[in-house]
């Protein structure tokens, strides 16, 4: 689900001058490109927006959600394993991220030079990434060359080798990485930030791990862990293009059904973030970073949507979201400026994220905490409410069913969330049907608590 990342305006490459107003001010050529792409995008939406959704069964048990797409010669996989960085031994912090990214450095009989060639006479694209809660693994692939490419996943899966030298080489990456952090503000800042808000519950603690634990690592314990994550009942499967409900049960089965039954996992305790500090990292920086912490929502919780659309409406959308309006257009305070709902299995929160002058940090801070404290206090609009159900209703295959990529990564998350194969279906009718009591409510109960602030800049003391 959504994890920690910057508003989507502060990416923005223009002012936002130019991305206001009517096509008929803009510049003619813009014009015509912004046209061209949108009638191109239409037809794949349409399509999308009447998938049609297959759950397949293979002969030893492995479920997998398909969407067949015979247009393009492209099969794309995409898989979890439940656990992820949150099993990390103590001491050994940092051996999933390690894991996961041994899996193309050699597999069964291939080395890691071997594999690599393997892997590009196939034309596939493979990859593994250790999160929080789960590790997500991908292929995509061209359809001929289907038999090569899963041959190599089923390897890499299965039979991964974790041979001394590419350990050492990869540990030796990730050790570099950890040494540039150790000089980056918004590196310190982060775990400075974890700590204070997880405590020593695991969310707290580096996926990367730590010079010393990187080093304690050894092959015998990445094989140990391999065998204690990659297992059935812990796996789910999507698997978006050019292949049929019978030839994916068979991959299936090839792929997935020689692993263990039973996942062994350490059992990981719900937390709810420390509230009501303030952390400061300073650095004497002409901007200063910003980021406020508020009570979330889980994603099964029955209030879900009507926070979703509160938080859509306070900074959630760019452009048009309440603190965009008061930070970014009337005062012109920061670049970008927007709110979320962060997503894990064991806490939720609502961010606040916005950079500023260093000069004006306090201002802004002010602004940020009167924008929350009116919406907890009054709620939205009809008139906002209204706008924000067409935007979440109408951006969803924007963001989400774009390609096959994304449609593959949807259907995952969807079985994470135990959502149900039809929840695309019925997504815009349980958004249409928030009352705007109900997202008043969702305002007063996550926006009320005194959040937890993190300040990277100078010092505040006599700013303002």
């Amino acid at each position: 689900m959504n994890q920690h990342r910057a508003a989507f305006a502060q990416a923005l490459p223009f002012p936002l001058s130019a991305a206001e107003g009517s096509v008929a001010r803009l510049a003619t050529p813009l014009a015509i490109l912004l046209l061209a792409i949108l009638f191109l995008i239409l037809p794949a939406l349409r399509a999308h927006a009447a998938m049609n959704i297959q759950e397949v069964k293979s002969q030893k048990g492995i479920n997998a959600w398909l969407v067949e797409d015979h247009t393009v010669p492209i099969i794309t996989i995409r898989f979890v394993f439940d656990g992820g960085t949150t099993q990390d031994p103590v001491g050994k912090e940092g051996l999933i991220h390690l894991m996961t990214a041994l899996f193309d450095e050699g597999a069964g009989d291939l080395d890691s030079e071997a594999f690599q060639v393997k892997l590009d006479d196939a034309g596939a694209e493979m990859s593994f990434d250790a999160q929080r809660d789960g590790i997500h693994g991908s292929m995509r692939m061209l359809s001929d060359q289907q038999d090569a490419a899963f041959d190599l996943l089923r390897l890499a899966i299965n039979r991964p080798r974790f041979d001394q030298e590419p350990v050492d080489r990869i540990r030796a990456q990730l050790l570099s990485g950890i040494i540039a952090n150790e000089r980056d503000p918004e590196a310190i800042a982060q775990r400075k930030w974890l700590r204070a808000i997880y405590g020593t519950h695991p969310y707290s603690r580096p996926d990367e791990g730590t010079k010393v634990s990187l080093a304690g690592i050894t092959p015998a314990d990445l094989g140990a862990f391999h065998k204690a994550i990659f297992a059935r009942d812990g796996l789910h499967v999507a698997v978006v293009g050019d292949i049929d409900a019978t030839r994916l049960s068979e991959k299936l089965d090839q792929l997935f059904g020689d692993l263990h039954e039973k996942q062994t996992l350490s059992p990981v305790a719900d937390v709810a973030a420390k509230l009501g500090q303030q952390v400061e990292v300073n650095y004497e920086l002409p901007q200063t970073s910003l980021q406020l912490a508020f009570p979330g929502v889980g994603r099964s919780e029955p209030d879900f949507f009507a926070a979703l659309l509160m938080n859509d409406i306070l900074g959630g959308s760019p452009f048009t979201s309440r603190l965009w309006e008061e930070v970014r257009e009337k005062r012109g305070l920061a670049y970008g400026v927007g709110s979320y709902l962060t997503g894990y299995e064991h806490s939720h929160e609502l961010l606040v994220t916005t950079a500023t002058r260093s000069d004006r940090v306090v201002e802004t801070l002010s602004i940020v905490h009167q924008v929350v404290k009116q919406m907890a206090q009054q709620g939205p609009t009809e008139a906002e409410l209204e706008a924000s159900k067409k935007h979440l209703i109408g951006a969803y295959a924007i963001n989400n069913l774009d390609s096959s990529s994304s449609i593959a990564s949807t259907l995952v998350e969807l079985q994470l969330d135990n959502l149900g194969i039809d929840h695309i279906e019925r997504r815009a009718a349980l958004i249409d049907q928030v009352t705007l009591e109900e997202v008043k409510a969702a305002a007063k109960k996550l926006l009320s608590a005194d959040p937890s602030i993190m300040v990277i800049g100078p010092p505040l003391a006599g700013k303002g």
